[in-house]
């Protein structure tokens, strides 16, 4: 499984806004300079985000996007399934045109299942405020400097 450029741009954005739109509405431009992302692009981002009902936006000069989710109980897992739909390392073929596949529902049920699984504790465990405190300790850590 690869997580596309939207889905780690899904993600970034919502951390940021995490960060940085505490006090109000923050401007995509804003958004885009910090993330390095296109402004038009972002956009598409905000589009899914808004429709899922993770993001609030208000259009304007005192516009921009503000988190509509909570950032303690929503989790990476979360915005990357908005972005990505289903978050699995192999399609599964619909019920209606599943072949006969002994081998295929074999390696489903004892692999694919079983990283899928794995894959999914693990975005479902990790909160928003998670990203942001650690991110917040990141760059605390990177500020200091040190005199000899």
């Amino acid at each position: 499984m690869k997580i596309s450029t939207r889905g780690r741009y899904g993600l970034r954005v919502v951390v940021d806004l995490a960060l940085y739109s505490k006090s109000g509405y923050t401007s995509s431009n804003n958004i885009a300079q910090r993330q390095g992302i296109s402004v038009k692009y972002l956009e598409q981002v905000f589009n899914a985000l808004r429709k899922a009902g993770m993001v609030k936006s208000i259009k304007g000069a005192r516009g921009g996007y503000m988190l509509a989710c909570d950032s303690a109980t929503t989790t990476a897992g979360d915005v990357l399934r908005v972005m990505e739909g289903k978050l699995s390392v192999v399609e599964t073929p619909d019920d209606e045109t599943a072949v006969e596949d002994t081998m295929g529902r074999f390696l489903e049920k004892h692999v694919w299942s079983k990283i899928d699984h794995v894959i999914n504790d693990i975005v479902d465990s990790v909160t928003i405020d998670d990203l942001v405190r650690e991110y917040k300790r990141m760059m605390e850590a990177s500020s200091l400097i040190y005199y000899i």
